[in-house]
């Protein structure tokens, strides 16, 4: 897909001083509270207080949702202030929400559930503002090296917030576990300092700059290519919905809190990592598209060793293991995926790679609430076979589309 229309990129910073490693840890405050808590975590959490997975499964589906709509406010970044000064604004009220929300007596009540969801909502800015500025680089080199790096600090990171957490929760209060995750986002969201600052694209008027942003949306929306890249980035397969459910079958699978806090903590954040940076062995020519859709086939397969094996931490390591390595690979191309989509950041880059990405999100919020309701009908067995039977079938359907139109594309060039 070639960039958006109108998205021209004079709003980059030369490409020597583009720093694409920062990204590792602009993120972080959006991995922290979306994947180490909602997504990691806060299940097993939620299981200490003596709630049931099928409601924890909901309560995450809740929190996850403002992933999936953050487009509604995640555009405010485009405008008023650089991004970079939005996302460091954002990890800090995020922080304070969270804070707050540790420090109630139980983090299942309804006021500690309502903290967290305004953290959710705050801290999902900061991935508005990562994606603009990843829009805005100018060098293609840069650009992959920058979702690289975003995934594999965000996966990383995430993985070591499950560590501290499932590690501590035994031997720390409430509050004291919520100090520590608000250490782990304010302290990364200040090297946003260090990030060449990009300028504030404007029209001379309001209406030309309104004309800019619609010329950039009908570039990358509003063409038939966007069609097939909406159904990818919203289909189930590669949703990592797993990654925070899996916690909670720790004890039907006979898992004690330590060695969750090793497998799915700083296990999880080697594991995760390692799959994240394998995408960069992938050849050029494998479409970022195709490769995404494998992976999601991995991860299917991953998951189903849940579903098949017997309840015996065994089984749960081997599932942990491999769920980890294909979903940080798939989270890596879904990067290269989006910004393919995106095209040029332009003025609007936020703004579209919020919609992406929210588009992208939905599939973590629905497989939550669905592989919860798999648990409740079936057991933790057929929590594990719901996602990776619609897993499956999302995958092959749309590998089957891609394959079949690049093979179109051939022949109508041979001819």
């Amino acid at each position: 897909m070639q960039p958006a229309q109108g998205a021209a990129d004079s709003d980059a910073v030369p490409a020597s001083s583009e720093r694409p490693w920062l990204f590792a840890f602009l993120i972080a405050p959006a991995a922290v509270i979306a994947i180490g808590l909602v997504d990691g975590a806060l299940s097993f959490l939620l299981r200490r207080e003596g709630i049931d997975p099928s409601r924890s499964a909901s309560i995450v589906a809740l929190l996850s949702l403002p992933h999936a709509i953050y487009f509604l406010w995640g555009p405010v970044t485009d405008f008023f202030m650089r991004r970079r000064t939005w996302l460091m604004l954002a990890a800090f009220s995020a922080a304070g929400m969270l804070l707050a929300a540790f420090c109630q007596p139980r983090l299942g009540s309804t006021p500690a559930i309502v903290l967290l969801f305004l953290a959710a909502c705050l801290v999902d800015i900061v991935v508005a503002a990562c994606g603009g500025m990843m829009g805005a680089l100018k060098d293609e080199t840069n650009r992959r090296r920058a979702g690289s790096f975003y995934q594999s600090g965000s996966l990383a990171l995430a993985a070591i917030a499950v560590f501290a957490l499932t590690l501590l929760a035994g031997h720390l209060p409430l509050g004291w576990l919520g100090v520590i995750l608000t250490a782990m986002i304010v302290l990364p969201a200040l090297f946003a300092l260090a990030a060449p600052p990009q300028a504030m694209i404007a029209g001379h008027t309001p209406r030309e700059t309104l004309a800019r942003v619609w010329s950039e949306f009908k570039g990358t929306f509003l063409r038939r290519e966007a069609i097939p890249y909406t159904m990818l980035v919203t289909f189930p397969m590669n949703s990592g919905a797993m990654i925070g459910l899996i916690t909670g079958l720790a004890t039907d699978y006979h898992v004690t809190g330590r060695q969750v806090a090793w497998i799915n903590g700083l296990g999880g954040a080697l594991l995760s990592t390692a799959g994240a940076l394998a995408v960069s062995l992938i050849p050029v020519r494998v479409r970022a598209p195709i490769a995404f859709l494998i992976a999601g086939l991995a991860n299917a397969a991953a998951v189903a060793v849940l579903a098949v094996g017997p309840l015996r931490p065994a089984t749960y390591f081997a599932a942990t293991v491999l769920n980890l390595v294909t979903i940080g690979a798939g989270y890596a191309l879904f990067t290269g995926v989006a910004l393919e989509f995106l095209g040029g950041s332009g003025k609007s880059g936020s703004s579209r790679y919020a919609i992406i990405n929210s588009l992208g999100n939905l599939p973590v919020a629905y497989m939550s609430w669905i592989d919860g309701r798999g648990y409740a009908h079936w057991g933790p067995r057929g929590m594990a076979a719901t996602d990776a039977v619609i897993s499956t079938v999302g995958a092959s359907l749309m590998l089957g589309h891609f394959i079949v139109s690049r093979r179109r594309k051939r022949a109508e060039n041979a001819m």
